[in-house]
């Protein structure tokens, strides 16, 4: 927009229409991030925020709360919700798991669904697909991973998904080399309507730090572990402390699992890989604090806690 000046100064009557265009052109919405376990829903959100709030591991069902992130920048402010990877429960956290995503896919104005899928649309894909076909909102389909795959297998696939007549764009994108992430942050603006700053400029989420951290630890326990055990293990923190007149926080934190003989490989010989993933969580947490951490670990046995709803709504799986 040009203002005519006067004297090389703006009048309060251009100043004031200067700041009203600028709010009509600010936009804001809400987006759900949906998809198949391990597609890269979590990698997509940190990297799009600049910031790590969701754990990532190669693990599949690793994201089990629902997560909102808050991104700004001049144009626009996107409240993007993490889901849980869509899967047939075998238990009430899984039950749980799949009762956030319900509730994130009732109001959004852009819904992004992730797939990683370059051979055929599979049946977890087109469950997905027809959870979703009828919602009122734009809908996205991201192609990720797009690195370990040609571009003729991109656009079959496309191809095979355009079939179904769903989305309103098919973008294929790297969401961990963070190619095509730019393209999508614009997409997702141009649908989103004028609106209202919802949070302040350097609001990141929703959730308090001792969920993160209890999420970090979490973290680093699925990379330590064997297949067997991820799924049957929880954190909970138990103390979060800052010292006084120090740089140091206390934390004091359990990791449960189900079964004695898995105490005993999450704790490891000599307690070498319970020393791991403390060391591990403890970098992260300090960079997450921006002070000094004192993390001490504990392992417990809880049995069958994925099926005990007094258990879940302790650590948060239920309100």
């Amino acid at each position: 927009m040009f203002i005519p000046w006067r004297n090389s100064c703006p009048t309060v009557s251009d100043r004031m229409t200067l700041i009203e265009e600028r709010k009509t052109m600010f936009k804001s919405g809400f987006v759900t991030i949906i998809g198949r376990p391990n597609v890269g829903k979590s990698t997509l959100m940190n990297n799009m925020l600049g910031e790590k709030i969701s754990i990532m591991s190669d693990k599949p069902q690793t994201t089990r709360n629902k997560i909102m992130t808050v991104y700004t920048d001049d144009e626009a402010q996107i409240i993007f919700i993490d889901t849980p990877g869509i899967h047939r429960p075998k238990n009430k956290l899984g039950e749980f798991m799949n009762t956030e995503v319900d509730s994130a896919l009732e109001e959004m104005d852009v819904l992004i669904m992730i797939t990683d899928e370059y051979d055929k649309v599979g049946p977890g894909d087109e469950f997905i697909i027809d959870k979703i076909k009828d919602l009122k909102c734009k809908k996205i389909l991201i192609l990720n991973k797009i690195d370990l795959f040609d571009r003729d297998a991109a656009l079959r696939i496309a191809s095979e998904f355009e079939k179904y007549k769903v989305f309103d764009d098919i973008l294929p994108i790297s969401a961990i080399n963070m190619v095509g992430v730019d393209a999508l942050i614009k997409l997702i603006i141009k649908y989103l309507k004028p609106g209202p700053m919802y949070f302040p400029a350097d609001y990141i989420t929703d959730r308090p730090e001792r969920f993160i951290v209890s999420e970090i630890i979490r973290e680093k326990a699925l990379m330590y572990l064997q297949d067997e055990v991820p799924h049957g293990i929880a954190v909970e923190v138990e103390e979060m402390k800052e010292r006084k007149n120090r740089d140091l926080v206390d934390i004091r934190a359990n990791i449960l699992c189900e079964k004695k003989s898995h105490k005993s490989i999450i704790i490891g010989r000599e307690g070498r890989k319970i020393k791991g993933i403390g060391k591990s969580a403890r970098e992260d947490i300090e960079r997450l604090l921006g002070s000094q951490v004192n993390l001490q670990l504990f392992v417990k046995v809880s049995e069958n806690w994925r099926d005990d709803f007094y258990r879940l709504k302790t650590l948060g799986y239920f309100k």
